[in-house]
């Protein structure tokens, strides 16, 4: 296969594992499969060495050095899906703004959103197929690196979260600027929102044309919101999404599973299994067998285990994760953790994750 074939969104190899896949879709599977947000990470060292000197928005906008972070992970362990490496923040550069990752410090926007004059500073329309183009890339890349190993998951972040990182200007712990433009500009608030909304519907079509084969849109600063807040300034953006997005893929004749994972936001529970997405993603903070109940069947549920769990030794690992499986049941769930790997975890202990997630799952599936 020559190069210019392998960039090419067509002729993938074969799908081996469709665990995932079926999990999403409610279906009877051989185990519960599982992945971790964040397992191309830095507690590999692998992912360390091939990072060390590199700027990290430079890698994200290789092709080639997405496809081999998105790798890494699954040589080590036997995944059950597969999420590109990638940030929910490449969707505020493509709209004209500057952001940078700080050691020690994470993301940070230099010029934030101050007031809403400052939105005349994005550019209205955004050319996403030009502007992200390395991010689509870098999934037809992988998708063919991958061997159809395991399927390959796109992601974006929510347009709340992202709105709160470009008027935060990065990590916050109040969010009090981006909620103080909720109360006091919610014309303008919703105005952001809404053209962040246009842009990752097609981001996310762009993703699934260039080989994604599910979606997870992460709203990790939802917690932040009130109940009252969420229902006017996220939910309905999250719900268009989804029904932009399927309705499009309708057209083409592709259904794609899509996750959404609204971190600390349970009080919206059963308006999440009620919002076109087939997997509601859960925090540690949330009770399984009390999600189960609140979704009552309509939603299959990816989650949830603390990921400082991690910490623990390999035998209570073992012993937290067959408790997690008999709080959600072995069907229509997706294993995982409640946020993503942090970078001191010891890479034993998540194997030991994985493989309790498999072990336990087959052994409770058969006993049916």
């Amino acid at each position: 296969m020559s190069k210019d074939d392998l960039i090419l969104p067509k002729d993938f190899p074969q799908l081996k594992n469709d665990t995932f896949l079926r999990a999403t879709r409610g279906e009877e599977t051989e185990h519960v499969p599982v992945w971790c947000m964040r397992q191309a990470g830095r507690y590999l060292p692998e992912f360390r060495e091939f990072r060390a000197g590199k700027d990290f928005f430079d890698t994200c906008q290789s092709p080639e050095a997405c496809c081999e972070l998105t790798l890494q992970p699954l040589r080590r362990y036997p995944f059950d899906a597969a999420i590109i490496f990638s940030d929910i923040l490449v969707i505020p550069q493509a709209m004209g703004m500057e952001v940078q990752m700080v050691p020690g410090k994470g993301p940070t926007f230099p010029e934030p959103l101050k007031e809403p004059e400052d939105l005349q500073r994005l550019q209205a329309k955004v050319d996403v197929g030009k502007e992200l183009s390395y991010v689509f890339k870098a999934i037809t890349l992988t998708r063919h690196k991958i061997e159809g190993k395991v399927p390959l998951i796109g992601f974006t972040g929510a347009p709340w979260t992202l709105m709160a990182y470009m008027i935060e200007g990065g990590g916050s712990n109040t969010h009090s600027k981006a909620k103080r433009w909720l109360y006091r500009h919610p014309e303008a608030s919703h105005m952001l929102l809404r053209m962040l909304t246009d842009v990752v519907v097609q981001y996310l079509l762009g993703q699934v044309a260039a080989g994604a084969q599910a979606l997870q849109v992460f709203d990790s600063h939802a917690g932040i919101l009130g109940p009252v807040e969420f229902k006017e300034f996220s939910l309905p953006y999250l719900r268009d999404i989804a029904r932009s997005v399927k309705d499009k893929l309708k057209e083409e004749g592709k259904d794609v599973p899509m996750i959404v994972f609204a971190k600390d936001a349970h009080y919206a529970l059963d308006d999440l299994s009620q919002s076109n997405y087939e997997v509601v993603g859960l925090d540690w903070t949330i009770d399984p067998r009390s999600a189960r109940e609140r979704t009552g069947g309509k939603v299959s549920l990816q989650g949830n285990m603390d990921p400082c769990a991690l910490y623990a030794p390999k035998e209570k690992i073992s012993d937290i994760v067959k408790k997690m499986l008999e709080g959600f049941g072995t069907r229509g769930y997706i294993a995982n953790l409640g946020h993503g790997l942090y970078p001191d975890m010891d890479p034993e202990n998540v194997g030991a994750f994985v493989e309790a997630v498999h072990q336990h799952s087959k052994q409770m599936i058969k006993q049916k």
